[in-house]
This record gives C-alpha cells, sequence and structure tokens, in this order.
C-alpha cells in the first residue's frame, strides 16, 4: 500500500486517537456483550465517559490499582468475556508488569491491554509519566502481540482486529494529535509492513505518533534526490522480518524512528533482524535516556525525531555508502 497525498503530510489535519479508539470500542460493545471496559480510575484521560454513560453496566473502574484492573481484567476474560483494560502507558505496563505477564502472557487470557497516553505524551509530567519503556520490556514477554497504530484509522482497525483475535494484545493509543496517514478502508493485518512510500536510497522504518514525521522527512529528502522508502510498521511483535531484510538487502541502511527508548523497542527488533538475516546499517532514533521535562515536541525534536532529524540520519547512511 503506497499512499499519496495531495500536499505535504505536515500540513494534513490532526486527530487525537483516543476519540477513535472509545467510538469504536463502543461500536464492538453495541455489537458484543462480551465487550467491558476496565480501568484505573482514568474514564477521563481515556475519553471514556460516553462509553459509561452508554454501558455503565459494562466500565468497571477499579480505582488507581493497576495490578487489581489487570487482575480483573483476567478473571473477566476467564468468565467468557473480552476485557479491554485501559490505562495510561506508564502506570499499566509499569506497575502491573508482573500481572500481565504472569495473569495475561503466562495464563494466555483473552485479555487487551490498552496503553493510553504513551510514549512522551505527559512531557511536562517529567520521566515518571514518560512511558518510553512499554514497548522494549514487553517484547521481552512471551505470547503478546504488540500493536503501535500511527493514526485514527489505524487504530480503529487495531481495536477491530484485537477484538476478533483470542489471545493477550497490547496496543498504544496515540493522545498526541496525529494526521491522518491511510485511507477509510485501511484493514490491520497483524504483523504485517505498510509500504507508505516506495524508495531505493534508504529506509525509515517507523509507527505510532513518528510515523507521519518520517514521511515528511522522506518529502525533504525527495527535495534532494534521496529515494527514502518509508515502511510503516504497526506490529512490533510479531514483526515483518521479510520487510525489514528486502529493506536492508535493496537500500543503503535503514533508518529506526520511534516514540520509545532507543534499546529494545522498535529499533532493537530491526536490529536484531538484520543482524541475524542480513546485515546492514541501522541507525536507531529514540529516547536513550531519561528524558527531561519540557512538551512532547520539544522532546521529540530533542532526540532527533523531527522530520529533519529523520532526514539527517537517513541522509547519513546514504552518504557513508556512497
Amino acid at each position: 500500500m503506497t499512499l499519496v497525498h495531495s500536499s505535504s503530510i505536515a500540513a494534513q489535519p490532526r486527530y487525537d486517537c483516543r476519540d477513535a479508539y472509545v467510538e469504536t470500542l463502543a461500536q464492538l460493545a453495541e455489537a458484543d456483550h462480551r465487550i467491558v471496559g476496565v480501568v484505573n480510575d482514568s474514564v477521563g484521560s481515556s475519553k471514556l465517559n460516553s462509553f459509561r454513560k452508554a454501558f455503565p453496566d459494562r466500565l468497571i473502574n477499579v480505582g488507581i490499582a493497576e495490578q487489581d484492573m489487570v487482575g480483573v481484567a483476567s478473571g473477566l476474560a476467564n468468565g467468557g468475556r473480552i476485557p479491554f483494560v485501559s490505562a495510561a502507558s506508564c502506570f499499566l505496563t509499569a506497575r502491573a508488569l508482573e500481572q500481565i505477564k504472569a495473569d495475561v502472557a503466562y495464563s494466555h487470557t483473552n485479555v487487551k491491554l490498552c496503553g493510553m497516553s504513551p510514549g512522551v505524551a505527559y512531557g511536562e509530567l517529567g520521566p515518571t509519566h514518560h512511558s518510553v519503556e512499554d514497548i522494549a520490556w514487553l517484547r521481552a514477554i512471551d505470547g503478546i502481540r504488540i500493536i503501535v497504530p500511527a493514526d485514527p484509522i489505524e487504530t480503529a482497525a487495531a481495536l477491530r482486529w484485537a477484538a476478533a483475535s483470542e489471545g493477550p494484545v497490547f496496543i498504544r493509543v496515540s493522545r498526541m494529535s496525529v494526521p491522518k496517514v491511510y485511507p477509510e478502508d485501511y484493514e490491520f493485518q497483524l504483523g504485517k509492513a505498510i509500504t507508505v512510500r516506495e524508495g531505493n536510497d534508504v529506509t525509515v522504518i517507523s509507527n505510532g505518533t513518528v510515523l507521519w514525521r518520517a514521511l515528511a522527512a522522506a518529502e525533504r529528502l525527495a527535495e534532494e534526490g534521496i529515494s527514502a522508502r518509508v515502511l510503516s510498521m504497526p506490529t512490533v511483535k510479531p514483526l515483518d522480518t521479510d520487510a525489514v531484510v528486502a529493506a536492508a538487502r535493496e537500500t543503503a541502511g535503514i533508518v529506526t524512528a520511534e516514540e520509545a527508548v532507543s534499546g529494545g523497542g522498535l529499533g532493537g527488533a530491526v536490529a536484531e533482524t538484520v543482524v541475524q538475516h542480513h546485515p546492514a546499517r541501522v541507525s536507531i532514533l529514540g529516547f536513550p535516556e531519561f528524558a527531561p521535562t519540557g512538551s512532547a515536541g520539544y522532546l521529540l525534536d530533542r532526540y532527533g525525531l523531527s522530520p529533519e532529524g529523520i532526514a539527517d540520519a537517513a541522509r547519513k547512511l546514504v552518504t557513508t555508502s556512497s
């Protein structure tokens, strides 16, 4: 799927993926009585007020008790329900990691974990609220599919897929506004990369809130005569190995760009794949340390996740290969 925008991706309107999340969850609940929501006193920040009004007996608020929240969801799944756990990703994945490992992954319960406001969306609240480690430590746990949607269309499609799929899933739901990347008829496929821009000189692999920035970087590179392939990688686990290996073989190198730590996330998954299947140069963009307090946009730019920062990393790969 190669997408062509009539104007720069940076000029497109922006959307909050939480709106798509709650709208889709309500549609799923309307069609299937087994769908329930479980939250940790995060109804407002998850934008679930309308869901609570429509389904007052199907939204369970456990309060600020993330371990209990995941345990309750696992019990609901064992009772035949399909729970969607909604909580700030920093608290869901950090505080309840043991329950995610034992009650969800090891027990293979049909729980859908939805990490709200991930990455540095809570920028001004500082490192305690930054959720840049979630992908890395969940990748280390067997049995969890990890999905990082890039826009509201992909968020809705991933939720529909998760509801129809048996077993544990983790989905990041962005708070940071992003432009639409995909057409309205987009359908999510687990473990499949999407070529959102063709290119033969260098490859940029991205997902989540950074994908549109990768596309903007490719636009800048095109003005300089550099053809950048942009791969959207919504599924971090399982990874599309074939797409990564093809990029390693066919272009000068790979830049990974994600709103996550630079070790162990999407960049780590790509690097592991390249090392094992087709050694190539990989430049990993992400957060190499505890990011300071600051707006989300400032933090992304500070660590090279701006369109210019991504373009610069790609330029260096092309230059050193010639």
